[in-house]
């Protein structure tokens, strides 16, 4: 018995309203509150503060100072350092201006000069006439593009808005999925008044870091839930900062679905289904739901049996190897027994699970024993 590796879902990925969203920020974004960190500060080039930028990998334009700018991308942000400044200075002025000028004329988002150099009069001057931004920082170049990396793969990570729950199972990342009013906010209320974690209620914002999923809760519904016939809720306030989190990685999705008399549902635990979001599976569980079936309890032992999983252990296919090794092994005892010589000998190397396949005719033989002794007493 196989684990059947089963394909994705249809329509997997495309429960929640809306396509993937690749984000996009503005240069105004860099000098803004929310990028104080990487201490950004505008020198030139005002008119562009409205440039995007729409990719995490950061630029240096050393083969472009040498005149061949072909591989220059607008969107990207230009890392000028020390190399650069240093060849720069090492040219003639009107050979500076004219190199500064002729990238200057392409489509570029902004030049951000590390190690606070102060940038030469030439780029200060095309960069005004051109609108493009010019930025400094006293951070040196290798750890400025550390930061900046993270800090725009944050903000221009993928996102989706998922109709669903999010919780934190035993410390898993578990997104409860299922058509309207099927009890997802109720199996969540249920699993947190046991001990676990809310991270988003109804609408949960999901977005691919790397080849992570991480998921969050709108900051208008962030710690709140919504229960037909009691309304809206606060869990924090009803059982405190130990309920909540803030995001958590997606590592499981349990898809809440009504029983169907005569579908056909997974009983040994053998297919392996993935749900598809933003391009990156997940392991997916369908989660039969009707009355009498307690679908909190369901869940939390999902979530821990997908953590053992994780760890190496599958308790259905270990159970599924040992069944075939039971079936193999009475195999090969059926095949000793109709061999004429050594029988014995087999018998006595029958392995243990031959010996539980075969334990009605030992019992039947003991009986016969039994009978026999007994007449024998009664002559």
């Amino acid at each position: 018995m196989k684990k059947r590796p089963r394909p994705l879902p249809a329509g997997a990925g495309a429960a929640a309203p809306g396509a993937p969203e690749r984000s996009a920020i503005t240069v105004r974004d860099l000098v803004g509150a929310n990028a104080q960190a990487l201490g950004l500060t505008l020198v030139a080039g005002a008119r562009g503060l409205d440039h995007q930028v729409f990719l995490s990998r950061v630029q240096r334009p050393g083969l472009a100072l040498t005149g061949y700018t072909d591989y220059i991308r607008y969107g990207r942000v230009q890392i000028v350092g020390a190399s650069e400044i240093g060849y720069l200075r090492n040219l003639t002025p009107r050979r500076r201006a004219s190199i500064l000028g002729k990238l200057c004329r392409c489509r570029i988002s902004c030049f951000v000069l590390t190690k606070g150099l102060a940038p030469p009069r030439e780029l200060l001057s095309a960069a005004e006439g051109a609108g493009i931004p010019v930025l400094t920082t006293p951070t040196e170049s290798t750890p400025l593009i550390k930061q900046l990396s993270s800090f725009l793969e944050e903000r221009l990570a993928m996102r989706r808005h998922m109709h669903s729950v999010l919780m934190d199972v035993f410390g898993l990342g578990v997104l409860i999925m299922g058509e309207s009013g099927i009890g997802k906010s109720e199996c969540a209320l249920d699993l947190i008044d046991r001990g676990h974690r809310l991270v988003a209620d109804d609408v949960v914002e999901i977005k691919r870091v790397g080849d992570a999923l991480v998921g969050a809760s709108p900051d208008l519904t962030r710690y709140h839930m919504e229960l037909r016939g009691l309304g809206v809720i606060n869990i924090k306030d009803l059982y405190g900062v130990s309920s909540i989190r803030v995001s958590k990685r997606v590592e499981l999705v349990v898809n809440l679905e009504r029983w169907e008399a005569g579908k056909e549902y997974d009983r040994l635990g053998l297919q392996d289904e993935k749900f598809l979001i933003l391009g990156v599976e997940v392991p997916l569980l369908r989660m039969p739901v009707a009355p009498g079936r307690n679908t909190a309890i369901l869940v939390a032992v999902a979530a821990r049996n997908q953590l053992l999983k994780e760890r190496g252990y599958d308790a259905a296919q270990r159970f599924a190897e040992q069944v075939d090794a039971m079936i193999a092994a009475g195999g090969n005892a059926g095949e000793e027994g109709e061999d004429g010589g050594g029988g014995k000998r087999a018998g006595l190397a029958r392995p243990r699970s031959s010996a539980r396949l075969t334990a009605p005719r030992a019992a039947r033989r003991r009986d016969a024993v039994r009978k026999r002794s007994a007449t024998r007493r009664g002559r």
